[in-house]
């Protein structure tokens, strides 16, 4: 049951990703808009994830699953009912807190529930796979219900599956709350929070605005001097709610960043990619969904194969070589870039899906084996909150990219006055919608004009991320050498 709702909470990190133009054509967010409806999910996800583990040790384990099973289900259909940009995003915020909840909760009952080490790491690997496997199909199960019954089903479906789910956890779920909690930091809550979402606001503004004013490098500045307390107070606590500690062992930090910068590229892709076809493409959602089963089956292959990836070459190389892979798909992407040719785009696919299922599995393997023993709840909060945080600055640092690019690459259109011009400016939701209301050789030519630039910014996006990629498999190779042999070069 509790891989069932870790599916349930990847599902729903990417199932509005190919609902997105629908979205937009009734909502009308603005590009910085668009981008908090889709990251707000994961980036409160990351931002509560360790907190929602440290309050369930203290109130109960069950008693806190089941309220985020419920504040899901609300939360969900607020999400579907929504009528404003506002109203999606505050109810996509409390879709990630609801999920938190449930993170944070189910993978202390499984530490609980599986006393055995090997039994515990066999079933927190298949805890974390189901998230994995839920973020990639999203888009197929976005694509199928928005197809059918438009896109505020794609939250509806969540509902009577959690109905179940707590019909049968209130008997299931065995309680049980450690006896010494740890003390509750809300100083540092509050500051990691409003950090987070200064540094990722002032990112979606500038992207927006293709530029940098005062508001948004004081916004930047801001956030980051909240961070840089947040981390400072951590460390001078007895009792922090994240052990900084842990990322001064050199193997666990790059891990954890192989992580952040690997499922932030994923979840980008298919981000951008479902966009790309149906926004430049013209495929429907649900093509748009079907498009991206190559990768997900090549992402579910790679992560099987990664045990004997790491047994025939070692974690450093099979995640410098993975990180690669990945990194070359990417660049394959960018090189291709017509969606009128879906088979040129099928082995990059693969090939990014492959690798990223390696770097996935054997990077929260390495965050899990470079922590003690002891400490293994602390690296499994830091490993899920890796995944979440890498999915929510993927999005938002590349959205910015796409953004900036779109609006500083849309030619001027004959007979498009300036207001106009503008208009078309803010997105390619923008832009569709204000051709309805043109003469029909100017709407043509608005709309091969937005495509076009979109086009570019999806490659744009593309180069970046490859370039990132290969940066972190360059990371991996240097910094994950073993103890072993820098003790002999040195001793040489």
């Amino acid at each position: 049951m509790v891989s069932g709702s870790l599916l349930l909470c990847g599902i729903d990190l990417t199932v509005l990703h190919v609902a997105v133009p629908s979205m937009s054509r009734d909502l009308r967010p603005s590009a910085a808009q668009l981008l908090w409806i889709v990251d707000v999910y994961s980036l409160a996800l990351a931002a509560l994830l360790v907190t929602c583990g440290t309050l369930g040790d203290r109130i109960g384990r069950r008693r806190m699953v089941l309220s985020g099973f419920f504040t899901f289900a609300l939360a969900s259909a607020a999400c579907a009912f929504s009528t404003s940009t506002v109203q999606l995003v505050a109810a996509r915020a409390a879709l990630g807190a609801g999920a938190a909840m449930i993170m944070a909760s189910t993978v202390a009952i499984i530490r609980v529930v599986f006393t055995d080490d090997r039994e515990r790491a066999l079933a927190i690997g298949v805890w974390t796979s189901a998230h994995s496997v839920g973020a990639t199909i999203g888009p197929l199960v976005g694509g199928l219900v928005t197809e059918r019954w438009g896109w505020g089903a794609v939250f509806l479906v969540n509902v009577p599956v959690i109905v179940v789910i707590l019909a049968v956890g209130a008997r299931v779920i065995p309680e049980s709350r450690n006896p010494v909690p740890r003390r509750w930091d809300l100083v540092g809550v509050v500051l990691s929070v409003a950090g987070l979402a200064g540094v990722v606001y002032a990112l979606k503004q500038a992207g927006e605005h293709a530029g940098v004013n005062t508001a948004v490098l004081g916004t930047a500045v801001g956030g980051t001097a909240l961070l840089y307390a947040f981390i400072r107070r951590q460390r001078s606590l007895a009792e922090p709610l994240l052990d900084f500690s842990l990322f001064g062992e050199r193997r666990f930090s790059t891990a954890a960043l192989c992580v952040i910068g690997c499922f932030g590229s994923y979840v980008a892709l298919l981000f951008f990619f479902t966009q790309w076809l149906q926004q430049v493409g013209d495929y429907s959602p649900l093509d748009a969904g079907l498009s991206l089963m190559p990768l997900a089956a090549a992402n579910a292959i790679g992560a099987i194969t990664a045990p004997w990836a790491a047994n025939r070459w070692g974690d450093r190389w099979a995640l410098t070589g993975a990180l690669s892979l990945f990194a070359a798909a990417f660049a394959a992407v960018a090189v291709v870039g017509d969606t009128a040719h879906y088979g040129m785009l099928l082995l990059p696919l693969l090939g990014a899906g492959y690798g990223a299922g390696i770097v996935m599995t054997l990077g929260a393997d390495a965050i899990m084996s470079a922590a003690q023993p002891e400490r293994s709840g602390e690296a499994a909060a830091i490993q899920e909150t890796s995944f979440e945080l890498g999915a929510g600055l993927g999005v938002a640092v590349l959205g910015t990219v796409l953004s900036a690019v779109y609006r500083t690459g849309l030619p001027a259109v004959p007979g498009l006055g300036p207001d106009e011009h503008a208009t078309a400016e803010e997105s390619f939701a923008a832009a569709e919608d204000l051709v309805a209301h043109l003469p029909s050789h100017t709407a043509d030519a608005v709309l091969h004009a937005a495509r076009q630039a979109y086009d570019r910014g999806f490659t744009a996006v593309a180069v970046i991320a490859a370039g990132g990629l290969i940066v972190t498999a360059f990371m991996a190779a240097v910094l994950l050498r073993p103890r072993e042999v820098g003790k002999r070069a040195a001793e040489d």
